[in-house]
């Protein structure tokens, strides 16, 4: 995958915008990364707590009767085994790490479905850290699971009110906090988005999700790749760390948005949350909503290496209506009896409608990043289906 270099470019997106208090602490956590990530040392407790905490490496698993029904071979790579449900915690394993070689006690977070939030509350228990997550109300809402998580490993959860009080509006109130508290505070950002060096950081720490899946296919391959690998995307940190893995290969790459939340199938570039990338505007520029039956993906942006990979052909990315995504959570629980959070539903729908519409040719492989388990979305689903 690309190195964005001292600018945090990927090609025209990417960057660095932000108040000029915060230009001093993106430097100290670009410096304190790099240190960081070439040391020994810090990359042994890393990978050690990934394999005996976060549980790595998760499995790949084929799904032989979803596979027969779809007429492709369908492989996950099973993020929903880690420890706290999701991919979430390789990154902020890394973070808290990170916070901890730099001083910093305190964390800070936001978190849409809530598993990021979980994740941060969980290294912050682990290695002894305050935590605060930023959450919106609607949110807070309809995760009150997770929010009940996060409060029982002792983090402080901000509802958010303002704007559309989702996950938008809680990296304001984390950005605005970050400003106030930079020096004693890491403000440990969830996805591969907002201002460099987090996009990179973050793909950094979630590669190893591709880095396994890669290995794991060959070996179940016979020393091929699959044809197509397939994620679904809100920032995109699922999704970068699974293309990290497979972007030099002549495997097939597809992001998989929401049809409400489609920042590359409707938005525009713009500068939001410190990066230049696509956002869903309107005429006078001002940032559009967006909707999704998923809380992890209701935001109307999308990470710059994402917008990057799009424009350069490398990777393809559609959108799915929330009608497909719970038929999907339906057919992978009733053909293998697994739950999955309403986010990847959105990548399994895809392949779904791709197997049936020609996307996919018949008698391919398919590798698709189950980045969460849905526990959190059962009630949510119950109410929905009646």
């Amino acid at each position: 995958m690309l190195d964005p270099g001292p600018t945090g470019r990927f090609g025209e997106f990417g960057g660095r915008f932000v108040p000029e208090a915060l230009v001093p602490a993106c430097l100290e956590l670009e410096a304190a990364f790099a240190s960081a990530w070439a040391d020994e040392a810090f990359q042994a407790r890393r990978s050690g707590l990934l394999a005996s905490y976060a549980g790595r490496p998760t499995p790949v698993t084929e799904c032989r009767r979803l596979s027969d029904r779809l007429g492709v071979r369908v492989l996950l790579k099973r993020e929903d085994l880690a420890h706290t449900g999701s991919h979430k915690i390789n990154n902020v394993i890394g973070q808290a790490l990170l916070a901890e070689r730099m001083g910093k006690r305190r964390l800070i977070a936001e978190t849409g479905a809530g598993q990021h939030g979980v994740a941060t509350a969980t290294a912050a228990a682990l290695l002894g850290l305050d935590c605060t997550v930023f959450m919106g109300e609607v949110d807070v809402e309809r995760q009150a699971l997770n929010v009940f998580r996060m409060r029982l490993l002792g983090a402080e959860v901000r509802p958010v009110g303002s704007g559309s009080r989702t996950l938008k509006d809680a990296v304001n109130e984390a950005l605005r906090d970050w400003v106030a508290t930079v020096g004693t505070t890491h403000y440990c950002l969830g996805s591969v988005m907002g201002p460099h060096p987090y996009p990179y950081m973050v793909r950094q720490f979630q590669r190893v999700i591709g880095d396994e899946a890669r290995a794991q296919c060959r070996a179940l391959l016979g020393g091929s790749d699959p044809d197509v690998v397939v994620a679904c995307v809100g920032g995109g940190s699922n999704a970068a760390g699974t293309f990290a893995g497979f972007v030099d290969t002549s495997a097939r790459l597809v992001g998989v948005e929401a049809a409400g939340g489609a920042a590359l199938g409707n938005g525009v570039p713009g500068v939001v949350h410190g990066m230049r990338s696509m956002f869903l505007q309107d005429e006078e520029g001002q940032i559009l909503e967006a909707q999704s039956i998923s809380a992890g993906l209701d935001y109307p942006g999308i990470g710059p290496e994402h917008a990057f990979l799009a424009a350069s052909g490398r990777a393809s990315y559609f959108s799915v209506g929330d009608a497909e995504v719970l038929d999907a959570f339906k057919l992978l629980a009733a053909t293998e009896g697994i739950l999955s959070a309403l986010e990847p539903a959105h990548a399994l729908a895809w392949v779904a409608r791709a197997a049936q519409d020609g996307g996919i040719e018949a008698g391919s492989t398919v590798l698709v990043t189950l980045s969460g388990r849905g526990d959190k979305d059962v009630a949510q689903v119950m109410d929905l289906l009646g």
